[in-house]
């Protein structure tokens, strides 16, 4: 149910963020950061209660790679900078391949080869934060929030890059 609000949230984060709304990208940010908590509640009480399923595994990561997919585009689409469309572009791209590669190892019986890596895992904490501070655009107690956002975007593309290889060089290994 966590994860299917999260896909729910999707639509609220789109129109909030380009609604006439006071504060709407800040708004959307929080929205965002809910997403986010949501997923960390999700696999903390599915696995604290022993209540996962090969349906709920297969839609948490579709659920986190639609919203960060979603929430890099409408950044990019509202402040268009290469600066941010780059990263945004490699951040996706990878999501993508690595999302095959975990397919096609699957179906050859190799997907532990590809399960989520410890820098998997610290290259999405700091996405996740840079596109909370992206969407949030403004300066918040002092804060340059949204040049913040960009410098720690270049940091998770950067991760990403290097976790991919990671993943690419793991499942050439095993075949």
């Amino acid at each position: 149910m966590l994860t299917l609000m999260r896909i729910g949230l999707i639509p609220l984060l789109i129109a909030v963020y380009f609604s006439s709304i006071p504060y709407a990208m800040p708004i959307a940010a929080i929205i965002f950061t809910v997403a986010g908590l949501t997923d960390l509640l999700d696999g903390y009480l599915a696995r604290k209660l022993n209540q996962t399923s090969a349906f709920g595994a297969f839609l948490d990561p579709v659920a986190d790679k639609l919203i960060v997919s979603c929430a890099l585009v409408i950044v990019v689409y509202r402040h268009p900078s290469m600066h941010v469309l780059i990263p945004a572009l490699i951040i996706i791209g990878r999501e993508i391949t690595v999302s095959a590669l975990r397919e096609w190892m699957a179906s050859i019986g190799n997907r532990a080869k590809v399960s989520v890596s410890y820098l998997g895992k610290i290259k999405t904490t700091v996405q996740i934060i840079a596109i909370i501070f992206l969407l949030w655009y403004h300066p918040f107690m002092g804060l340059p929030t949204y040049e913040i956002g960009k410098w720690l975007l270049d940091i998770a593309a950067i991760l990403t890059v290097v976790s991919m290889i990671d993943y690419l060089r793991a499942a050439f290994r095993s075949e």
